[in-house]
């Protein structure tokens, strides 16, 4: 016996020593991820990632003609004159756009050229009719710029910080969008749908300073809230609002940057992060195979999740820029160079200043220090854009409800209810004084946080309830009436509560005769109990739960259970 104890013993410290070394090893692996600003590649090779990212701005009508724009409108029925380049047919500048732009060149705090130019980038396909598009290539509105984001780890459910990054942005320039093109395989011809053509874009180009995918993809999920905090584009990748062009290449560590290709058209963050990491290695084979990466064009084929070549260096366009002549220089100026009597009417870089809204990164400190949430629920909040919810749920009639437990109710039983139906926040039925309803019905005990719970996992941690805080405990019966309400049931939330017998018990007479019937019924844990198996009252806790429905107040249930052992 004494050996097989000391056996046990021993293999006990061994495995405390086990797990105690595996969490250093990740303590020290984190600590490491911070401080190297390195690609993660083998060999000593290392990646460089630059991107053109282009935006469509906000606009109701186009770059440089009236034409409406929307989403998935009839095939041709959005086009000018203009869009379909008709002889004859001017540019006129959308000022809408130009503000657009200069407003999120000062988000990225690039510096904003007072006089910019527009050129023609020719080159011959079926949805450019008019054989060229109309660009910045010269001088664009805004260059040498910068902006700040930071890299998660995504694979907790928990985000956390692995690293803090910056990337220079290299310009900011104006320029349309071409049309689309529809492939029919089945007969054989290209259909052309110019609703798109002359749309307006921002195509902000970065310096290659990111060396990996992971970073570029939190680059580009940071760049998205900051648009959509402008309100200079929706940031929709789904709907091609956003897209994304990555430049990548890889080099000895300490040598020059490597031959680039270009992976075109990427059409989500997380397609950004796989399309550069299985670039990398591509070439990394390529190189280590005594072969030399090509300049070249390429896209991304998410389903194979590859990168295929489009046309080699020797198949690039030539492009002929030159300069627009239908369009004069483009001047933006200060309150110090507006001409008088003209403020009204031109594009002023101050007074848009002005409008600066907050920015993601300022209002993840604010909530942080403002309400003292968690910093992975401030980031959860700001990504969902659920900020203004969150702060109207937490100050609804000035009742100044907890700031955690909101977040925790916003960032889990809303957004379950919106995930389960494929929603988005903007189709959410639920209004924060709603939520906030069922919030305090909660708080003031109307209904337990404990009812209805049916799964093996939560009636566990409903059994947890002896030692742990009720409001730690997940609210079955919250989600259930959410999910009611999402469903379009009108009834009052009282008429609901009481319909369903969610009520909780909380009367001490009322729950003393529920557990003498389960003692009664139970003498057999009665017997153990008094033997000294303090054990058996999370099982009669457990009984007087299912006869109440799980109504039954947790805290009040356990003192009486106890009390009523006692006198047994």
């Amino acid at each position: 016996m004494a050996s097989s104890a000391h056996k046990f013993c021993v293999e006990r410290i061994l495995l405390s020593c086990r797990r105690s070394l595996r969490t250093c090893s990740r303590s020290y692996a984190k600590a490491k991820t911070k401080k190297d600003h390195t690609s993660p590649l083998p060999g000593g090779w290392q990646g460089r990632v630059g991107l053109e990212i282009h935006a469509q701005i906000s606009s109701n009508s186009k770059l440089f003609s009236g034409s409406q724009v929307q989403f998935s409108a009839p095939p041709n029925t959005l086009v000018s004159p203009l869009d379909a380049s008709l002889p004859g047919t001017l540019p006129v500048l959308n000022r809408r756009c130009v503000e657009a732009g200069v407003l999120t060149a000062l988000a990225l705090n690039c510096h904003i050229n007072r006089r910019s130019l527009f050129d023609r980038k020719h080159y011959f396909y079926a949805d450019l009719p008019a054989g060229y598009q109309i660009t910045q290539q010269r001088l664009p509105l805004a260059v040498n710029g910068h902006m700040t984001f930071d890299v998660y780890d995504e694979s907790r459910s928990q985000r956390q910080v692995l690293k803090s990054c910056q990337v220079r942005i290299k310009q900011l320039q104006l320029e349309q969008d071409s049309g689309k093109s529809l492939h029919d395989q089945e007969n054989g011809e290209v259909l052309v749908d110019l609703n798109r053509a002359g749309v307006a874009l921002m195509e902000i180009v970065t310096e290659p300073d990111m060396v990996d995918g992971a970073e570029a993809a939190a680059m580009v999920k940071e760049l998205q809230l900051i648009l959509q905090a402008l309100g200079t584009c929706d940031g929709n990748m789904s709907e091609g609002s956003m897209r994304v062009d990555a430049n990548i290449s890889v080099s000895r560590s300490n040598e020059e940057l490597g031959t680039r290709a270009e992976v075109k058209n990427i059409n989500s963050a997380k397609f950004v992060q796989k399309a550069i990491e299985y670039e990398m290695q591509r070439q990394i084979r390529v190189l280590e195979g005594a072969g030399e990466v090509e300049e070249e064009t390429r896209y991304f084929d998410w389903k194979a999740g590859k990168t295929i070549s489009l046309r080699d260096k020797e198949q690039r366009h030539d492009y002929r820029y030159m300069p627009e002549p239908n369009l004069p220089p483009l001047i933006v100026y200060t309150d110090a160079t507006s001409p008088r009597g003209m403020q009204d009417s031109v594009v002023n870089i101050d007074r848009i200043r002005e409008q600066m809204p907050e920015l993601p990164d300022t209002t993840r400190r604010r909530l942080v220090e403002k309400y003292g949430i968690q910093f992975q629920h401030s980031v959860a909040l700001v990504g969902e854009g659920l900020v203004e919810y969150f702060e109207t749920l937490i100050d609804v009639k000035g009742k100044g409800r907890d700031p955690r437990s909101a977040a925790s109710w916003v960032l889990t039983d809303l957004l379950e209810q919106l995930h389960k139906r494929s929603l988005t926040f903007q189709e959410c039925s639920v209004t924060a004084s709603k939520l906030g309803e069922i919030v305090d019905l909660v708080g003031m005990g109307t209904i337990s946080k404990s009812t209805g719970k049916k799964s093996v996992v939560l009636y566990k941690a409903h059994m947890l309830q002896l030692t742990c805080p009720t409001k730690y405990i997940f609210c079955w019966i919250f989600s259930q009436i959410l999910g009611l309400l999402f469903d379009g049931d009108n009834r009052s939330l009282s008429q609901i509560i009481e319909e369903n017998e969610w009520a909780q018990i909380r009367d001490e007479e009322t729950l003393g005769r529920i557990c003498d019937d389960i003692l009664e019924k139970h003498t057999e844990l009665v017997e153990a109990y008094r033997k000294g198996n303090v054990k058996v009252v999370n099982r009669l806790m457990g009984e007087v739960q299912k006869a109440t429905n799980r109504c039954a107040e947790p805290t009040v249930t356990s003192r009486v259970l106890k009390l009523k052992l006692e006198e047994h």
